[in-house]
C-alpha cells in the first residue's frame, strides 16, 4: 500500500495550521488533522523536558514523503523535528484513491 500517515508536533496550534495549510496547499498532503494541545514530556540534551504541543496527522504517498519532509523541516520552529512516517496497512478503496489523486507524485 502506498498511504502514509505522517506525524510531527508544534508548539502552538497556529504553527500547526500555518504547517498544515502550506502542505496541503502544495499538494503534498491530502488531508492534516490537528489534534488538541497535548502534554509531551522528553528527553532532550541530557534533561528530561515536558511541554505543551499540537500533533499533526497528515496524510500522503511515499512517493511525497522525501519532500514533504524536507518541506516540514525548512518551516518548522524546532531544531530536531519529529516526523516520523507510518504505513497504512489497510483503508478503503475510495480513501484511498481520493488521497493518491490529492497529491502530487
Amino acid at each position: 500500500m502506498n498511504a502514509l500517515v505522517v506525524l510531527t508536533t508544534t508548539e502552538t496550534p497556529q504553527q500547526a495550521e500555518q504547517l498544515a495549510n502550506l502542505l496541503v496547499d502544495r499538494e503534498l498532503a491530502a488531508c492534516v488533522q490537528i489534534l488538541p494541545p497535548m502534554t509531551s514530556i522528553y528527553r532532550w540534551q541530557g534533561k528530561i523536558e515536558r511541554a505543551t504541543e499540537t500533533l499533526l496527522l497528515i496524510k500522503t504517498t511515499r512517493e511525497t514523503y522525501p519532500t514533504l519532509e524536507t518541506l516540514i523541516r525548512a518551516n518548522h520552529p524546532y531544531q530536531t523535528p519529529e516526523v516520523i512516517a507510518l504505513p497504512v496497512e489497510a483503508a478503503s478503496n475510495d480513501y484511498l484513491t481520493w488521497l493518491t489523486t490529492s497529491v502530487k507524485t
